[in-house]
């Protein structure tokens, strides 16, 4: 049996597409080591692996970002994508690379797994100090492309002669001009470290510089490339398991019979209901709908406005017991969320534009499932409008539809894991 250490971003939506690719690999007899902070410790070793806590880099809190690093809350869009590709993602590299090097001499790995964006690789790789690395995409492919255009712009992809020439000028200003800093800024850490320069962009170079990238999609739902690298594998959408002891809220057979709009800003984009949960319910409060909002964990009392009586608002309540009795879905573009959505045949009306939420909401557009309002502060108005052309206009219910079908005849877990023991053979 082989032995496979996995070190991902400590973020819940880096971490959770990770956690039934451990389970399993442990089921199958592989020895598995976790390296994480102890906010993920329960989960990780629920799945059989050892966890191995963080000692060089700090024990971070997703849900707690703003008190780390306080001067976050003054950026938004790409301003806030470079402020995190600094100082979480980058910010953290010397310290992640630091502490997997002990880790290793301890647990040699065939492979060590990693998300598309983890960092902590990079030195090591560079270095020629690491293992077989793979990497599994719990966003959007980040791959700059002659196709598409650069990562994080949200815009649609055109390989058309002209196409590919907006492409290559916006990859340059992209590359050379917006994220130069960041560039810069992941350099002169690698360069403190006596390692090389990223041969790639920082956007692009963690899941790049590794021998396999496992994207959690299928195809149809992640632009084509002419170019694709050949370390690329579709693998389907890594869901979360489906949970058990489930008891559904006492208004749950209210769904019967009824249009369901589901409404949410997930996990991480929560801390202002005002731009999207708050709008979606007040837009449909005279609709003969019923509205289920969720709150991402947070306390419900921190939605503070009077609740129209067609709304049901909790906590949580998971896609696998709910999806299946929604007819639309209002939400911040989560990349998870929106593939579950997906999977159980939702359409969708999109308006997110932090972290990778753009292109994410591009890709709802691109593919024909949904709405991208492309704003994260839609008015009322706008919507109402885009939730009766979901439901009402039947290309939308036509295309989730396709696209479920795809899904659902993909095993990511199986699939992933064929890969990661291939690889380990592999010369």
């Amino acid at each position: 049996m082989s032995k496979f250490l996995f070190a991902a971003m400590p973020i819940q939506g880096h971490i959770s597409p990770g956690l039934p690719i451990a389970k399993r690999l442990v089921e199958d007899g592989h020895e598995v080591m976790w390296y994480s902070t102890s906010k993920y410790k329960g989960k990780i070793e629920a799945t059989g692996a050892r966890f191995a806590h963080v000692q060089s880099a700090k024990d971070l809190d997703d849900s707690r970002y703003e008190d780390w690093f306080p001067e976050r809350s003054k950026f938004q869009g790409v301003n806030q994508m470079k402020f995190d590709l600094k100082h979480i993602f980058f910010g953290e590299m010397p310290a992640y690379a630091a502490d997997i090097a002990k880790l290793l001499k301890e647990f040699p790995a065939d492979v060590v797994v990693i998300d598309a964006a983890f960092t902590g690789m990079l030195p090591l790789k560079l270095t020629g100090k690491a293992p077989k690395i793979a990497a599994y995409g719990v966003f959007p492919l980040t791959l700059s492309s002659r196709d598409t255009a650069p990562f994080g712009l949200g815009i649609q992809p055109n390989a058309s002669a002209v196409g590919r020439i907006r492409n290559k000028l916006l990859n340059v200003l992209v590359e050379n001009v917006m994220f130069a800093d960041v560039q810069k800024h992941a350099n002169k850490l690698l360069s403190d470290m006596h390692a090389p320069k990223l041969p790639y962009s920082a956007l692009t170079a963690p899941a790049l510089t590794t021998d396999l990238v496992l994207q959690g999609t299928s195809p149809s739902f992640e632009y084509p490339r002419s170019d694709m690298p050949s370390i690329v594998r579709f693998v389907g959408p890594y869901l979360p398991a489906k949970p058990t002891g489930f008891s559904p809220p006492p208004w749950w057979d209210e769904m019967k019979d009824r249009t369901v709009v589901h409404v949410t800003q997930g996990t991480i984009a929560n801390q202002d209901f005002g731009q999207l949960l708050i709008p979606t319910i007040q837009a449909l409060a005279e609709e003969d709908v019923l509205v289920v909002a969720t709150t991402g964990g947070r306390p419900v009392s921190d939605v503070d406005i009077p609740l129209p009586n067609n709304v049901r608002l909790e906590s949580f309540v998971p896609h696998h017991e709910l999806l299946p009795h929604v007819d639309a879905i209002v939400t911040n573009g989560g990349y998870g969320g929106v593939q579950q959505a997906i999977y159980y045949g939702v359409p969708i009306v999109t308006a997110g534009k932090t972290e990778d939420k753009p292109e994410v909401c591009a890709r709802v557009e691109w593919s024909g499932v949904g709405i991208n309002l492309k704003t994260d502060r839609p008015t009322k108005e706008k919507i109402l409008h885009a939730i009766k052309q979901v439901i009402n206009e039947p290309q939308y219910k036509r295309n989730v539809t396709r696209l479920s079908k795809e899904f659902r005849l993909m095993d990511a877990i199986e699939n992933t894991v064929k890969e990661l023991e291939k690889l380990v053979v592999s010369k």
